[in-house]
């Protein structure tokens, strides 16, 4: 996959999924190789030979099998899994619930939302700024508790990303060789049939025709059939999967930015804040002794005209 800053749609992750999981040219080369090597064994068998005919039987009846329990296995499996890890992406989750408590602690201390001109009675009985500074202080351990919170939650979505990579990966495997015997099946059922009808257009060996039609094609058809249907729920598994992998990924992301930016641009916020506040009352000190100054001035000017006088 190209290195992209866009977030991925489902359908493009499903289009991702189903590029890794099919077969390479070269797999195909191969394989095509030994769906002519056992189509040549399968027509050339001696149907009264019973111990070779029984083997081919066989095999064509656990072809695939295995691949399919072990695919329905872990589709189960991770169906479970993803059921309960997708549940720290929702509102329930650790990090969710605590993004949403930090986001309401930040919007209450948001130092926009005070009046630092305010005046009137309200305001010399009741000083917002000095209010406000006093909730910050109170509010701070109640940040630091949260911010502690996310990083645990932080720490399992991480693990909880491991283990579904492993899953995951392990169902695309699958995934990839019930591709490759699909392949191969197909490629068998194609050349079988061509040689088939070959046969039959030349009244050839009917008992043959009739064994191998019945007893290969048709099962093996059938199996075919059975895979194809287990690859379309497979990348379904691995697409679910990579959606909570993706959706934690950006909760871990929303924890450091909450940590990184947030939280620091709302210290810098009080930081200003407090330099106004205290600029306030700098100036309002000022304003007093320049007031004082000038009635000191004019009480010694009026002293100096009344002797003149």
């Amino acid at each position: 996959m190209a290195f992209t800053m866009e977030v991925p749609n489902e359908a493009a992750i499903k289009n991702e999924v189903q590029e890794q999981v099919k077969p390479a040219p070269n797999d195909v080369a191969r394989l095509q190789a030994v769906a002519e090597s056992n189509v040549a064994e399968i027509l050339t068998l001696d149907i009264d030979e019973l111990a070779k005919k029984k083997y081919i039987l066989q095999s064509i009846e656990s072809f695939g099998a295995a691949s399919m329990k072990r695919s329905a296995s872990k589709n189960s499996m991770l169906q479970v899994t993803v059921g309960k890890l997708s549940k720290d992406g929702d509102e329930g989750g650790v990090v969710a619930k605590g993004l949403m408590d930090l986001n309401r602690e930040l919007k209450e201390l948001d130092p926009s939302l005070i009046d630092f001109t305010r005046t009137g009675i309200f305001g010399k009985l009741f000083d917002p700024i000095r209010a406000y500074f006093a909730k910050y202080q109170n509010a701070d351990s109640s940040i630091a508790e949260i911010i502690a919170s996310l990083d645990k939650g932080k720490t399992i979505l991480k693990n909880d990303n491991i283990t579904l990579e492993i899953e995951q990966q392990a169902l695309r495997d699958l995934t990839k060789k019930l591709m490759k015997e699909i392949q191969l099946g197909t490629l068998m059922d194609a050349s079988i049939e061509m040689q088939i009808d070959a046969a039959k257009a030349r009244d050839e060996a009917p008992e043959k025709v009739r064994f191998v039609t019945e007893e290969v094609l048709f099962p093996l058809r059938q199996r075919i059939m059975d895979m194809q249907q287990m690859v379309v729920v497979n990348p379904q598994g691995v697409m679910a999967t990579e959606i909570v992998i993706r959706n934690n990924k950006e909760l871990m992301r929303g924890v450091e930015r909450a940590k990184n930016v947030t939280v620091s641009a709302l210290k810098t916020s009080v930081n200003v804040a407090s330099a106004l506040y205290h600029q306030k009352i700098v100036l309002k000190k000022i304003e007093m002794l320049n007031e004082t100054t000038n009635n000191l001035i004019s009480i010694t000017y009026s002293d100096a005209e009344g002797g003149r006088g």
